[in-house]
Formats: C-alpha cells, structure tokens, sequence
C-alpha cells in the first residue's frame, strides 16, 4: 500500500470537504510495475456527481476578480513545484513512468497556471477604439459556469493542469473525473488544494468511478454548460451526441495518428535523437507520440541502423529504480494492443529489427513491454491504421514529397506530425498540406504551456494552452452604451 502525507484522505472532495461514496464501496488501484495494490478509492457515481454539480453551481458568481484568480493560479504554481518529488513519486507508482519523467510532468503542469497567472490580463473587459452607432462599446468575457473537466490516465497530472488553470483563469467552479487507473494524482492535487488555498467551497469538486455513471451525470445536467474531455474519439462522439440537446460547449482532444516524416536531406543523427526522446515518452503511451515514422528511401537503411542501435540501448524497468528509460505499460489491454499490432505487422510482411519476438511477449508474465522496430511497414496494417499507445515504431518508406504528404494525411486523426528536412521551403510547403494541429518542424517536442494545442479532423476541437486556451471556459458579453 502506498504512504504518502499528501495521500491522508483517500477520497473524493465536494463542497470543500472529503468524502467517500455513498455505496461505501471501493476500487483499487494497481502498480503496473509489480501488480500490487497500492491504494482503495471510492467508487462514486451519480448522486455524488449531482451533489458536486450542486457545491460547483453554488461557487457560481461574477465576483471573482483578476487579482483573486491570479493569487489562485500562483499558489498552485507554487505547491506544485514545492511538491514536485513527491507528487512524481505517486504518478510514477500508479502510472509507471519513471519517476523524474513524472517530476518533469509535475513542472509541466506548474507551467499552465504560470502562464495562465502571467497573461490573466487579456480577460479583462475590452473596450473597442471606435463608436460604432454612436455607442461605447465594451466586451467583457464572463465565465461559463460550471465545467466538467475529464482526464486520461496517460498525463495525470499535466492533463488536469491544461484544463483546471484556464478555467479557473475565467472563474469556473469545476467538476473533475480523472481516470480510473490513475486518481492517486489527482488526488494529492486535491490535498495541495485544500491545504494551500482558500478557494469558494464547490469550486473545485472531485468524483472518481464509473465513467459512464459520471460523464453522463455532466451531459444531461442543465447546470454544467461546458465539458472539456481528453480521450478516445469514441468517447468524443459519445459526449457529442449526449450534449447536443442542450448545446453544451466542448472541448475535445481526442485520437492521434502522428506521423515523423524524416527526408533525404534531414540530420539523421538528431532527427534519430528526436524520436527517441517522442516516442518512448510515457513508454509510447501518449497522444502526440510518433505512431508512423516515414523515411525517404535514400536514406532508410542508415536512418534504421541508427534507431535500432539507440532503441537497443534503452532501459526497461520499474520507473523508481535509477537510470530507466520506459517503465510498464498502464495494463495487460494497453500491453496486448501493442503485441497485436506488431504480430499483424509480421504477418503481414514487416522484419522485425529491434525488441522482442511477439511469442516472447506475454503480459501475464508482466506489463514490460521492451521496445520493437519493424520496417516495411504498409498502411494496410493494424499499426498504421489504428493508435498503437505503446513503444513500436512502425518504419514506413516513401519516395518522394508529394508520397509523404499522401501518406502522413492517410489517417482520419489529425493532432500532432513531425516533419524533418533541412530545407526550409520544403518544411513550408509540406506543413501546410498536413491536417494536424501541432507539426514539429526538426523537434519532437509536443505541447507547452505558452502555445496552443488541440487537435483536426476526428482528433476533435478546442484548444489548451496559449491565449487561445485561455478564452475556453469564458463566453464574450458585448455591451453597447449610448449616451
């Protein structure tokens, strides 16, 4: 069992109090590394989630001014890099990513409300330059209202951080579901919360359990206005369907398919480098993770012989021990996914030339997934068609610019890309065609606090992050004055 001070109260929170769930009945949670249990959390459902819709309904009010909001955003700023360790050492043991990549997590999230603190200003009320109609003319940006906020597992702590800083940027009590594998996290930010603040009881509230019983509790209640979700894009479409009777707004990041597009003319020692440090973050379990790597013919061989040499090098293992790379994966689903896609590879013709054979792979023996490289993949294969979520690179060959356009494009998904050459021209004229919201040009760095980051197509809408994401939770009041 796990033993942390910021873990005392094993508990979901409603109106400023901890509270269990009315079954009294609970689930646990798993260290991926060894299986064992590390805690019991209660299993809520949809009395408790009307109850905190009813506390975040009564933190409800205009009265939050910017210098309130700000001292909010600070002090999380501020406990969390306080925190840093010990909240990483808690992801790592429920997550299992290695526990400096979690205290790295940890600064990630601290940057939201940072940047949020740091540019609350452009929320201010707007007054426009001229006199249309011979008015003064205002517009002011007034919080929403309640927010349901749903997070993944993969990012426990980064993902709530995108969604909880903009909107308590605007004033937006909130609602908060985090992932069933992963609320110790959360958990402990709950703990920082009540600790270090003196937030409006019901503006942060916190239920865990059924995604079904809560996320559809949020959908029909007339007195959440806003959802924000980061998942599946089935779970998307559900919320989409499930909400457009009221017209709720939504802010969905969903599915990815990433392509990393290496040219002829690209360093291929650094773009080596970049993929490396993209795809095996989170053990390959991320959403802007390249799934498809495309190497020009010309230099595949090189490019390959250069990968395998630094995937062979990497280090599998329990996250909190020293010196690892890529920790277990969340479950046995997410590990036999990864098996599936490149057992299909191999049968479908792909030569597998880093990790394991797929007949020495068996997550009943343990979540360690070690990596694999398979090149001649084709698109007809589950890896190029479907999220692997996991640490295979795919090696898929092209010709020429106009086939790796073609190629990156061949997916319904539309989040992150990654574009290598050393012609910028090139890297202009291929980034423009790419239908994806975030295209790395020569890096593999995914999202920052300062720009915003969302997704195209079936990867959904909205955006986190930059000026962009921190007008989500805000709806704009235009006020004409006459004389």
């Amino acid at each position: 069992m796990i033993d942390s001070p910021m873990l005392k109260h094993l508990s979901g929170y409603i109106g400023g109090q901890w509270c269990d769930a009315d079954s009294g009945e609970t689930f646990a949670i798993l260290n991926p590394a060894n299986g064992k249990e590390l805690a019991r959390v209660p299993a809520m459902g949809e009395a408790e989630t009307e109850r905190a819709i009813a506390a975040a309904r009564g933190a409800v009010s205009m009265d939050y001014d910017l210098d309130q909001r700000r001292e909010w955003l600070t002090d999380i700023r501020d406990a969390l890099n306080d925190e840093a360790e010990e909240i990483g050492r808690i992801l790592c043991l429920e997550h299992g990513k290695p526990w400096k990549e979690a205290q790295g997590e940890v600064a990630y999230a601290a940057g939201f409300f940072d940047y949020c603190a740091q540019h609350l200003d452009e929320l201010a009320p707007r007054k426009l330059s001229q006199r249309p109609k011979d008015c003064d003319w205002t517009v002011h940006f007034r919080p929403i209202g309640v927010a349901g906020l749903i997070t993944p597992w993969n990012f426990p702590i980064g993902m709530i951080a995108k969604k909880l800083s903009a909107a308590l940027a605007a004033g937006c009590p909130t609602v908060i579901k985090p992932a069933s594998e992963t609320p110790l996290t959360m958990i402990a930010l709950f703990t920082l919360l009540h600790k270090r603040l003196d937030l409006p009881d019901g503006m942060v509230n916190l239920v865990m359990g059924s995604a079904r019983a809560i996320g559809d509790t949020l959908c029909r209640h007339p007195d959440v206005p806003m959802i924000s979700f980061t998942g599946s894009t089935g779970v998307g479409q559900h919320l989409i369907n499930a909400t457009a009777d009221q017209v709720k707004k939504l802010a969905l990041e969903l599915g990815g398919n990433a392509p990393f597009i290496v040219f002829d003319d690209a360093n291929l020692d650094d773009a080596v480098t970049q993929l490396i440090g993209n795809k095996f973050r989170g053990g390959g379990q991320t959403c802007v993770c390249a799934n498809r790597v495309l190497v020009q013919r010309g230099v595949a061989d090189a490019f390959t012989e250069k990968l395998v040499d630094k995937v062979r090098a990497l280090r599998v293992g329990d996250g909190m021990d020293d010196d690892i790379d890529i920790g277990p994966l969340i479950n046995a689903a997410g590990f036999d996914k990864v098996r599936r896609h490149l057992v299909d590879a191999i049968d479908k013709g792909a030569e597998q030339v880093a990790g394991k054979a797929p007949g020495e792979l068996d997550s009943s023996r343990g979540l360690f997934f070690p990596p694999a490289v398979v090149r001649g993949v084709t698109r007809d294969m589950d890896c190029c068609r479907e999220e692997t979520f996991g640490p295979l690179v795919p090696l898929v060959e092209f010709d020429d610019e106009p086939a790796a356009v073609r190629i990156g494009n061949d997916t319904e998904f539309g989040l992150a890309a990654y574009v290598f050459t050393a012609d910028a021209d090139r890297a202009a004229r291929v980034i423009a065609q790419l239908r994806f919201g975030h295209v790395g040009h020569n890096t593999g760095t995914g999202p920052t606090p300062e720009a915003p980051f969302g997704g195209m197509k079936l990867s959904g809408f909205g955006r986190e992050g930059g000026e962009e994401g921190l007008f989500e939770y805000v709806e704009p009041q235009t006020v004409p004055r006459g004389a």
